[in-house]
């Protein structure tokens, strides 16, 4: 029993992705008004998706992202692994439309949260706008302490935290795995954190 906890908890630092492309229909609803800064959620239907909920104890989602403007298109920016845009493309943050990011080959079920101050929630987008353009590298060692690279909480995590109101109460949960020990967020401190709201689960 415990060699599978430590597959399942190996496998939890693997899933924020699923690493597959973006093909068929999606299960974002055409009446969600997504805003800037808006905390998306996802379920991912791959075995390390499934892993990371098991290794949250029934947790609800696997991933997420928060929501930008571009160019008055709102957009989903997340750190993400697997996922490559165009061959030798190098895992790192991107930017996908939330019909791609919520893609069925990607997500099971999703959520949008919302943060209950509009001006802190564009601030917090325009830093991870930031980290999109700088091509901030996917964090493989999902270390909170560096943001050189990011993983997928961390980068909302870290958007918010360059606003003058961060993100509370929100904790970094401690894994030790043979041969790689870490401190990361898991997606369901963001859903713990009384800053956001949920506006919709589908």
């Amino acid at each position: 029993m415990r060699w599978l906890l430590v597959i399942i908890v190996s496998l939890c630092i693997l899933a924020c992705s699923d690493g597959v492309s973006v093909q068929g229909d999606t299960i974002f609803p055409s009446d969600i008004q997504l805003k800037t800064g808006d905390v998306v959620f996802r379920r991912g239907s791959g075995f390390t998706s499934q892993a990371v909920i098991i290794a949250e104890h029934g947790g609800a989602y696997s991933h997420v992202g928060i929501v930008v403007d571009s160019a008055g298109v709102p957009m989903i920016v997340h750190a993400v692994p697997g996922e490559p845009d165009y061959d030798g493309d190098e895992d790192r943050v991107k930017m996908d439309s939330p019909e791609a990011f919520f893609s069925k080959v990607r997500a099971q079920c999703g959520a949008v949260y919302r943060h209950a101050d509009s001006i802190v929630a564009q601030r917090a987008a325009q830093e991870a706008f930031k980290s999109y353009r700088r091509g901030v590298l996917f964090d493989h060692d999902y270390d909170s302490s560096d943001t050189t690279k990011m993983y997928c909480t961390e980068l909302v995590v870290y958007a918010y935290g360059k606003t003058p109101y961060p993100l509370t109460d929100v904790e970094n949960e401690h894994l030790k795995l043979v041969g790689f020990e870490t401190d990361c967020i898991l997606p369901s401190a963001l859903l713990k954190c009384k800053d956001l709201r949920k506006m919709k689960a589908f």
